[in-house]
């Protein structure tokens, strides 16, 4: 089993940490201390030994932050965690606020710290988060001191290891592309810029730059390091040692100057003079800092891997297409499962997110799953980030909603998919809703739209049934997926807020249009989907992009009123269903086989 229940942190870790931070600040001379929940790697699962932010609260969400002082003890969580952050901390020792308002820099801004001394860990923070902690420091009268070493790596005495995964080479069958070709194509686009280096910080640029992959990080089968890529295609690449094998040096070849991680500091340094690429969004404060001491020229611009890797090859999509269709039948299995056994009303969510990384794990291909299951039940269903401990496992009761958010990371793609089904009788309520969230998750799926359209175009399609009806859901539509990557990967994606990455062929972006009723039920149908070249449409005069399905799950027929559908909406569900009976009915059990041939019968 890979995923685990039993969530760590609680108010205890607050009683016994908290204390230990203090002291820690005392012998710094500090009067605070800044924590996010970031570590140095802008990782979205942190390993064991950067859960900073657990280890002194308790609180163990995966977005937070927290002020510390010697008399007083600050965290923020979102909505998504508000009622998690009140369980987790010690109400005693911790006081509470709200993301975005007042948020941790806004809540500083209103304190009176004349005369105290606040630190912050400047390998924990972006440049523009440095900014606004400047900002707000001085609205309160505080001085700001970026530290060295931060206090709580000092306190956590026993603190986990850093993970040493071995490094290893990603086949160019998978790749599509020799890593010395993708780093020369890079190289060249930053010596058109004028730029001589780019320093990548993010682990998953070092991942496709390079070829590689590693096992450092949860879910995602990324390598710890950094790396300096010039504009001649050549490249440091700084690992730890323990992580390096005589097969990943003779994969890197000549172009690939290998070096320990700890020579970082010393591979800025003789970017002196030269002008240097660095993302603000993922480089920490500690890389400008460095690299404008070591007398660099810094030119703020987006990772230049994140585009290139966005766009997937063909060898990439013919491999992921691949990964779904395997994905797809272990989903469809637990589908029949719980339109069966499932129905008894004594399931539990944890028995039965288990049941579907079973039905995945008969795959030996399957190297992990690509994020902890989401698997909520009633009420659970509502909270769209939920995840389920020992502690919060319910059953699926008669009468509810079921509603699991799964993948799997397997060698050739990476897999997420949301299905919602209905435990017993739906009640009218669910299977409208239900539909007008199927209704916006088609029209995104249908849609074709010229060059230049980004994300934020198209997500008024995927609310706009359910914005008729007065409803809306507080996320994003859709998120960018790797190749046995990230199962989140920009630098795209589909949402209100405004993104001006235009929508390009070849990205993989999920269509997730969800509706949640507080405290009853949740709803989310999710499919993956990659762009299209431009294409012609008859009589029209632009050619258009659009999107290809790659996951294939039947839907819950049960939760569709038909009448609510268009005809081409109609059409689409018994295409859609169609082709997953085509693309899967083969590679299914005899029972599984006879389940989904009813379950995709026409509407």
């Amino acid at each position: 089993m890979r995923q685990t229940f039993d969530i760590k942190g609680g108010p205890q870790d607050g009683r016994a940490h908290l204390p230990l931070l203090r002291k820690a600040l005392e012998n710094m001379g500090l009067d605070g201390f800044y924590v996010p929940h970031d570590d140095e790697y802008q990782n979205e699962y942190l390993p064991d030994a950067n859960e900073r932010l657990a280890w002194v609260s308790g609180f163990t969400g995966s977005f937070g932050s927290a002020f510390v002082f010697t008399d007083k003890a600050v965290i923020f969580a979102d909505g998504r965690y508000t009622i998690q952050a009140a369980d987790q901390t010690a109400p005693e020792l911790w006081d509470r606020e709200a993301i975005p308002e007042p948020g941790a820099f806004g809540w500083l801004a209103k304190q009176d710290l004349r005369g105290k001394t606040v630190g912050y860990d400047p390998r924990l923070m972006s440049p523009n988060d440095v900014a606004l902690l400047q900002a707000a420091a001085k609205k309160s009268g505080a001085m700001l001191v970026a530290v060295d070493e931060n206090p709580i790596d000092t306190a956590w005495t026993d603190r986990p290891p850093q993970p040493m995964a071995e490094v290893a080479p990603y086949h160019v069958k998978y790749a599509g592309v020799a890593h010395d070709e993708k780093r020369a194509d890079i190289g060249k686009a930053l010596e058109e810029d004028g730029i001589d280096a780019a320093v990548l910080t993010s682990p998953s640029s070092l991942a496709w730059a390079f070829n590689i992959r590693g096992g450092d990080v949860m879910c995602t089968p990324l390598p710890l390091g950094r790396a300096i890529l010039h504009k001649d295609g050549t490249a440091d690449l700084f690992l730890d040692e323990a992580k390096v094998s005589p097969k990943l040096r003779k994969h890197l070849g000549n172009t690939v100057t290998v070096r320990p991680l700890s020579d970082i500091d010393e591979g800025l340094s003789e970017l002196s003079g030269k002008t240097v690429s660095l993302d603000p969004d993922l480089a920490s404060a500690w890389f400008f800092d460095t690299v404008e001491a070591a007398g660099g020229t810094i030119v703020r611009q987006r990772d230049p891997v994140a585009l290139p890797r966005a766009c997937k090859n063909e060898a990439e999509i013919k491999g992921t297409t691949a990964a779904h269709i395997r994905d797809g039948v272990a989903l469809t299995r637990f589908l029949h499962w719980l339109d069966t056994e499932g129905q008894s009303g004594k399931v539990t969510e944890i028995e039965a997110a288990i049941r579907l990384e079973n039905f995945r794990d008969e795959y030996d291909s399957l190297k992990d799953l690509s994020f902890p299951s989401i698997s909520g039940a009633v009420e659970h269903g509502a909270l769209p980030h939920y995840r389920v401990s020992e502690a919060s496992d319910r059953t699926l009761e008669l009468g509810s909603l079921y509603l699991i958010d799964s993948g799997g990371q397997y060698p050739d793609g990476t897999t997420d998919v949301t299905r919602t089904v209905p435990i017993g009788e739906p009640t009218a309520d669910m299977i409208r809703h239900y539909t007008l969230v199927l209704k916006g998750h088609i029209a995104l799926a249908i849609v074709r739209f010229p060059e230049g359209t980004t994300g934020t175009h198209l997500d008024v399609l995927a609310r706009h049934a359910l914005w008729q009806a007065g409803l809306d859901y507080q996320h994003g539509t859709g998120h960018g997926v790797g190749v046995y990557l990230g199962v989140h990967e920009g630098p795209h994606r589909i949402a209100k807020a405004w993104n001006a990455v235009p929508l390009m062929p070849g990205m993989i972006v999920s269509n997730e249009p969800g509706y949640y009723r507080e405290g009853q039920y949740g709803i989310r149908i999710e499919n993956l989907q990659y762009i299209t070249p431009p294409a012609p449409i008859e009589g029209g005069e632009i050619d258009m992009l659009g999107f290809e399905c790659l996951t294939f799950a039947p839907l819950a027929r049960d939760l569709i009123d038909v009448k609510l559908l268009t005809k081409e909406e109609r059409k689409y569900v018994n295409d859609y269903h169609k082709l997953v009976w085509k693309r899967l009915n083969r590679k299914l059990p005899d029972d599984a086989k006879a389940w989904l041939k009813e379950a995709t019968k026409r509407i």
